[in-house]
């Protein structure tokens, strides 16, 4: 409960704050008594409201998508980057940018998304999945397909022209500007349906932490476990890359504070993740939009700027909890 308060309070602040602030009941107004002749009632319904409400979800698909791949690898320093799905959608949009002339965030969207998809599939195939599951051989099969798509977007940005290069950094940082309801609405229902499969698999990754040999003894099935678990991670973190770009840490550090809350039991570690992880990316959204005003730093920016010291410090601390 005192998790959801932050989290509404967070949005609240998401709300009001700026390159222009909006007092707060003005910021009420607009969702309330919206008047489309106030100005201030026009930045906060379409602009602040889709951004907040999108990196809500990006949050939430990214914290669960990290619960659910340290659970299946039984790593605790596991993050949806493990499959290749950022690299494939930043692979992807590159060459939309290059050889399309793509633009258009949304654009951006739907070409991340098939990229994201493309590598999931690709490492779920190297990994030999299909003969069974160990997650070593699907670790070395990430790396490897990263490695190599990062090559080839490489490539392709060296040999293109300097607006390419350009278009692309925006959306490699990792922002949440410029995102509307034209975003929002198709990220919420692919997340959405992510987080449903994910919520439907606590049980068998309670499992799946125990290694195969004990979860075939509880009655689960592997193999079951971790093609719908990988297609929960290639949707919800898939679905949040390609519309945000590449934000790391949240995957990473969520899951592993949800789990000093709450122990192992992932009926519980996959809501505070969802929860924990939202909280960060408004919460880093909001200052971005503060510390360099009248412009701002990505949201990928300060999330790795609060995520990574903090993370170190609880490795050299020896506090990471394990599966």
């Amino acid at each position: 409960m005192s998790l959801a308060v932050l989290l509404v309070g967070v949005v609240l602040v998401s709300f009001v704050v700026g390159e222009k602030n909006v007092a707060l009941s003005d910021t009420l107004a607009a969702v309330v008594a919206f008047d489309p002749g106030n100005n201030d009632h026009l930045l906060v319904r379409h602009l602040r409201v889709p951004r907040t409400l999108l990196a809500v979800i990006v949050g939430c698909a990214l914290g669960v998508a990290g619960a659910v791949m340290q659970a299946l690898t039984r790593n605790p320093l596991a993050d949806p980057g493990i499959l290749g799905v950022n690299a494939g959608a930043a692979a992807a949009i590159a060459a939309a940018i290059a050889f399309l002339g793509t633009t258009d965030v949304v654009d951006y969207m739907w070409f991340g998304l098939l990229g994201a998809a493309v590598a999931g599939g690709a490492v779920y195939l190297l990994g030999g999945l299909r003969r069974g599951t160990d997650p070593v051989r699907v670790v070395l099969a990430g790396a490897a397909l990263t490695v190599v798509l990062q090559a080839l977007t490489q490539v392709v940005l060296i040999n293109s022209e300097e607006a390419v290069f350009d278009q692309f950094r925006h959306w490699t940082v990792g922002s949440l500007q410029g995102r509307g309801f034209a975003v929002l609405a198709p990220v919420a229902a692919l997340v959405g349906f992510g987080l449903l499969l994910a919520a439907t698999l606590v049980r068998a990754l309670d499992a799946a932490v125990l290694g195969s040999d004990i979860s075939r003894a509880l009655g689960v099935d592997p193999l079951r476990v971790w093609g719908l678990s990988a297609l929960a991670v290639i949707v919800l973190a898939g679905g949040a890359t390609a519309a945000a770009g590449p934000i790391g840490f949240v995957g990473l550090t969520a899951p592993h504070l949800a789990r000093s809350l709450t122990g192992p039991d992932h009926r519980w570690v996959i809501p505070y993740s969802m929860l924990l992880s939202a909280v960060l990316v408004v919460g880093s959204d909001a200052i971005g939009r503060v510390v360099a005003r009248p412009g701002e730093v990505g949201v990928g920016i300060v999330v790795a700027l609060i995520g990574g010291p903090f993370f170190v410090y609880l490795v050299r601390r020896g506090k990471l909890v394990q599966l």
